[in-house]
């Protein structure tokens, strides 16, 4: 789906429309994703219309502090963060440090050139699912989206494209949406995310960083999904099983959300 034009929130999107199979699609309004919300001005009417009533934060606590998210009017927000034990363990991975890699190019270079990029990206999504700490986010995110008197939920990273992504494909995928779907819609934060960083890029090049790097740092590749869905195949064997063990979601909370988000297309 196209991205909702917003000044104040970067790479905000509707699952709403996209296809299912069935002749179902994902229900509008309901479930939306995006990058950080520090600059979100609640009363940007185009925001506003959303009533957005719950905002799932999947960020670091070093992410949340160092900026803050800014709620829509009458939102509450929950913590889901998705790499805690990873920083306890080896350190925050690049999905979580972009800031300081891209204002750094000697420091980007030094633990992530020569290919190393793509590589690490692969080991993070892998984390996605293997981690207890993402287990427990995305636990929590998809039991928001299954209770009963639920309203719009947005859910976000800080660029909206690793965690958030991977967010989007589980929730997209348990709609029943096929490959190329879910594949379009993780590929297409592309452009947005390039926009928002463009300036950042500028300095880091002008710095003397690798463009190739810095563009492999900001946006999504299909390998980086990839490594993802094997983890899933690999540890679970499907989609299915890894929400019910994986995550810990009940059926009867899965079949809330195929309830609430599918509508008949047309």
């Amino acid at each position: 789906m196209p991205a909702i034009p917003a000044a104040s929130v970067a790479n905000l999107r509707d699952l709403g429309g996209l296809p299912l199979a069935g002749g179902q699609a994902v229900r509008p309004g309901l479930v939306l994703r995006s990058a950080h919300l520090d600059r979100l001005d609640p009363a940007e009417p185009t925001v506003a219309a959303l009533g957005i009533r719950t905002v799932v934060d999947l960020r670091t606590a070093t992410e949340r502090a160092d900026r803050p998210d800014r709620l829509p009017a009458g939102a509450r927000r929950l913590v889901a963060d998705v790499l805690a034990d990873r920083l306890a363990t080896s350190g925050l991975p690049p999905a979580a440090r972009l800031k300081a890699l891209l204002t750094d190019p000697a420091l980007a270079e030094e633990l992530l050139g020569g290919g190393q990029v793509r590589a690490a990206f692969a080991r993070t999504y892998r984390t996605f699912v293997s981690g207890e700490s993402a287990s427990a986010a995305y636990g929590t995110l998809l039991t928001e989206l299954g209770a009963p008197d639920a309203g719009p939920l947005l859910f976000h990273c800080s660029a909206g494209k690793d965690r958030t992504g991977w967010a989007a494909t589980v929730v997209l995928s348990l709609l029943g949406a096929d490959e190329e779907t879910v594949r379009e819609e993780y590929l297409s934060v592309n452009t947005a995310v390039r926009q928002a960083f463009a300036p950042m890029i500028e300095g880091f090049t002008a710095q003397g960083g690798d463009p190739d790097l810095a563009l492999d740092l900001i946006g999504v590749l299909p390998r980086y999904l990839d490594a993802a869905l094997d983890e899933v195949a690999v540890r679970h064997g499907s989609m299915e099983r890894y929400v019910r063990e994986g995550l810990g979601v009940p059926d009867e909370v899965t079949e809330r959300i195929r309830e609430r988000l599918t509508v008949r297309a047309g």
